[in-house]
């Protein structure tokens, strides 16, 4: 409401200046009125704001693109290490692991290693790999065990 209100005072400050001398310069009535006027500053205010969200917003693009860097690297990180457990387990022959924390099994004609969280236990940290979002890329993700 003050932007309004100063815009209302500004116009009305330079239609009076302009009605009681019309042959005032223009440069002259615009530097008059600001001087009258709180107008500039609030429109300076504003702007000096939009700056401020612009710049927060490049920020913003800058920190999602890292981020979508770090997601792209965590999960060919957990499809290199599930391939490295499938290869294994086939080389062994076993058909099942049971861990604390999840069940993995292959199967015969199944092209990719199966992993199951367990639900009541949260899996242990593994530096430089997160183990959450290597079970949420499974194709059988969000299904019971």
């Amino acid at each position: 409401m003050n932007l309004k209100f100063s815009a209302i005072a500004y116009r009305t400050v330079r239609d009076r200046i302009r009605a009681e001398d019309p042959a005032i310069n223009e440069q002259t009535l615009a530097d008059t009125v600001e001087g009258l006027t709180d107008l500039h500053e609030i429109v300076a205010a504003i702007v000096r704001l939009a700056l401020a969200d612009e710049a927060l917003a490049t920020g913003l693009k800058g920190r999602i693109a890292e981020m979508q860097d770090r997601l792209e690297r965590l999960q060919d990180c957990a499809a290199k290490r599930r391939q490295i457990a499938k290869d294994v387990m086939v080389e062994l022959d076993l058909k099942k692991i049971t861990a604390p924390d999840f069940t993995v099994s292959i199967r015969p004609g199944m092209p990719a290693l199966l992993a199951k969280r367990a639900r009541l236990t949260a899996p242990a940290a593994q530096p430089g790999c997160n183990r959450n979002a290597a079970d949420d890329n499974h194709p059988n993700s969000g299904q019971p065990p």
